[in-house]
């Protein structure tokens, strides 16, 4: 299977009109980065990241390991949340993001990738095994997902996301719906 332009804009598409979480997502990814970049949230909008990360996969990610993963999240001091999502936003790339970020309990690589996509969505994108499987089947990574990712597996699968955006001139986000529905 090869990704072409085509195929990412009908499969982005097919994910505006199907995936339930669609309007949630558009939404948060329109006030979630002025508020982690202000400061002006709660300590709601940060577990709803935590929460979207595990429950985006409706059912196909074992219960029990999503909601440890939500509840160890809680129990992290506040003002250490806060502190670290400042820092991602002032990192000045996605490792740096990702070190501070990952520093919190319950917070991996993968749930690290889910901050920095709502922290600034025009320059980071999530990663999963869902989305990873897809650019691996197309060609455009050479291994299976490693679980979990290193920072520098994020750093090569973040590069590759970029050029393919650029390639097919489109957004980040654009380019994850169309990961997200596993283009065949």
């Amino acid at each position: 299977m090869e990704l072409t332009r085509s195929l990412v804009e009908s499969r982005a598409s097919e994910y505006r009109e199907e995936e339930p979480l669609y309007a949630v997502e558009r939404e948060q990814l329109e006030t979630l980065p002025a508020a982690f970049e202000t400061g002006e949230y709660g300590r709601r909008d940060a577990a709803w990241v935590v929460r979207w990360y595990y429950r985006r996969f409706l059912g196909e990610y074992p219960d029990a390991e999503r909601r440890d993963a939500e509840e160890r999240f809680r129990t992290n001091d506040f003002e250490a949340v806060r502190s670290a999502i400042a820092d991602a936003v002032d990192a000045s790339d996605a490792a740096g993001g990702i070190d501070r970020l990952t520093a919190l309990e319950a917070v991996d690589v993968p749930v690290a990738s889910a901050f920095l996509m709502f922290v600034d969505p025009e320059a980071y994108v999530v990663v999963g095994p869902r989305e990873w499987s897809t650019l691996r089947e197309a060609g455009d990574l050479s291994r299976p997902y490693p679980d979990p990712p290193s920072t520098p597996a994020y750093e090569t699968y973040l590069e590759r996301c970029r050029s393919l955006a650029d390639r097919f001139e489109c957004d980040l986000w654009t380019l994850y719906r169309a990961l997200w529905r596993r283009p065949d």
